[in-house]
């Protein structure tokens, strides 16, 4: 990778409004990047009159701009996605410039919770096989349009962690070009946080409309708390409650341990850590 584009906002705001903690970011990458790869991209995206993804789209559109000048493919990565085989990721990358396709639909790990050191729960299938999550091409041909957050309409190589679909949210027909083993995939620890953290998430994202209710901060501690329950229960559950299986993840070296017990939730839904 030539170049890694950093998109922010300038004045520390998140999409809906409320603070974000970009200096203290800024810094953590200032210390990392020793080989100096990182772009800064700053802009307004905190248009609040605005839909939250339309600030979420247009914020990637205009990172995508910047990481296109020189480039052949941008690779989209969030910043709490991680790559786990970058040697398999751009093998399909090439197998989908060598077909015509103009973006790579890449499966991700949706990890939920963190439960102890190195022990997480994943969304799975109803019966706690792997699942795929694509949250949109994880690469795209440099100068592509984006439409919803990283949804572009381009012809996409899709690659999965079977032959057929294992993503719960499309057709069990979706076309599925090639395959990865899971250990393969991008581990996407988007609601892996601590609680005071997921609390400002829930209020900063995106998808803020559908976190707001209380019960969703419920579950994610009731869950976070009491995994096991979780997993057993998941077959019981519909699609959109979310199904579960129980993960061992190492952890990065050198991690400090978080604490993530949580003794009650408050009568204002406010959970309290021990």
């Amino acid at each position: 990778m030539d170049r890694i584009v950093l998109s922010y906002d300038r004045t520390s705001t998140s999409w809906t409004g409320t603070p974000l903690p970009v200096a203290q970011c800024l810094a953590i990458i200032a210390e990392i990047d020793t080989e100096r790869k990182c772009v800064h991209a700053p802009g307004d995206f905190a248009q609040v009159e605005r839909h939250p993804l339309e600030n979420d789209t247009f914020q990637r559109q205009a990172a995508l701009d910047v990481a296109s000048a020189g480039a052949d493919w941008v690779v989209q990565l969030d910043t709490d996605e991680v790559m786990l085989d970058p040697h398999a990721f751009f093998a399909m990358l090439d197998r989908a410039d060598r077909a015509g396709a103009s973006g790579l639909d890449f499966p991700s790990r949706w990890l939920y919770t963190r439960n102890d050191r190195g022990r997480y729960l994943e969304a799975s299938s109803r019966f706690w096989r792997p699942a795929g999550s694509f949250p949109g091409p994880l690469a795209v041909k440099a100068g592509t349009r984006l439409l919803h957050a990283r949804q572009a309409g381009v012809d996409l190589f899709r690659v999965d962690l079977r032959s057929r679909n294992t993503d719960p949210w499309r057709p069990r027909d979706a076309v599925v070009n090639a395959v990865v083993p899971s250990d393969s995939a991008v581990l996407h620890f988007s609601w892996v946080r601590t609680p005071e953290v997921i609390r400002r998430k829930f209020r900063w994202s995106g998808h803020t409309a559908s976190m707001k209710p209380p019960l969703v901060l419920r579950r994610w501690v009731r869950r976070t708390k009491h995994p096991l329950l979780a997993v057993i229960t998941a077959p019981l559950r519909r699609r959109d409650d979310g199904w579960y299986r129980l993960v061992s993840i190492p952890e990065p070296p050198g991690g400090a341990p978080i604490n993530v017990v949580i003794d009650s939730i408050a009568d204002s839904g406010e959970p309290r850590r021990s």
